[in-house]
């Protein structure tokens, strides 16, 4: 019953810190009360403030940054974006993609650095070992591939969206590999795109990128 009870202290909390945060109280980037503060503010302990701090910083509402405090970093909840994106149809999903990461690889072909593309080659080594084995293992190397693809690019706002977008892709390719027989020549297209990425070829690279999506 006291697990219960302080289950629904803190939600009763993240739910006033959501209201404050909607209602403007906050600017993005401001710091936050401290927890004593907010513990005042709210009239609940500091344990309670703290797990409550926890759960909007996990939802992405909140930056911790670890001995200087608690900081706004958006009014959007991206549980909201989260769970609108799971509820996109695979049509919807399929241009999604071709307008986020497409795009994103053709940046990553002018601007990855020679680290980046040496992790990009572990990522995809991973991913081969995994191609004809269990489906769970290799999607989730595949999103990390793409992840990491995505990374090269440069820009943290493509990176921070695919982050967010990357659980539609994987349900997506679950389906795909758990439904239809699984064929070498759509996974050497990664390989492919890798390729067009050490040559600096843009062009290509969104080329590629396109026909595995529609693969």
């Amino acid at each position: 019953m006291s697990q219960l009870t302080k289950r629904s202290l803190v939600e009763q909390a993240v739910d006033q810190l959501r209201d404050q945060i909607a209602k403007g109280t906050w600017q993005v980037g401001q710091r936050l009360p401290t927890e004593p503060e907010l513990a005042s503010d709210l009239g609940i302990s500091r344990n309670t403030v703290r797990e409550a701090m926890r759960v909007l910083a996990f939802s992405g509402l909140v930056e911790v940054r670890q001995g200087d405090g608690s900081y706004l970093r958006t009014v959007q909840d991206p549980l909201q974006a989260v769970q609108a994106m799971a509820r996109c149809t695979v049509e919807h999903a399929r241009e999604t993609r071709h307008i986020l990461e497409a795009e994103a690889i053709g940046l990553a072909a002018l601007r990855c650095t020679e680290h980046d593309l040496r992790e990009l080659r572990q990522a995809l080594l991973q991913s081969g070992e995994h191609f004809h084995g269990d489906v769970d293992a290799y999607v989730a190397c595949d999103i990390q591939f793409h992840q990491r693809l995505v990374d090269a690019a440069h820009n943290p706002a493509l990176s921070e969206l695919y982050r967010y977008f990357s659980g539609v892709v994987a349900a997506a390719l679950q389906h795909n590999m758990t439904s239809v027989p699984r064929c070498q020549a759509t996974f050497d297209l990664h390989g492919q795109i890798l390729d067009a990425l050490e040559q600096r070829d843009p062009q290509r690279a969104k080329r590629l990128s396109r026909t595995l999506i529609e693969s």
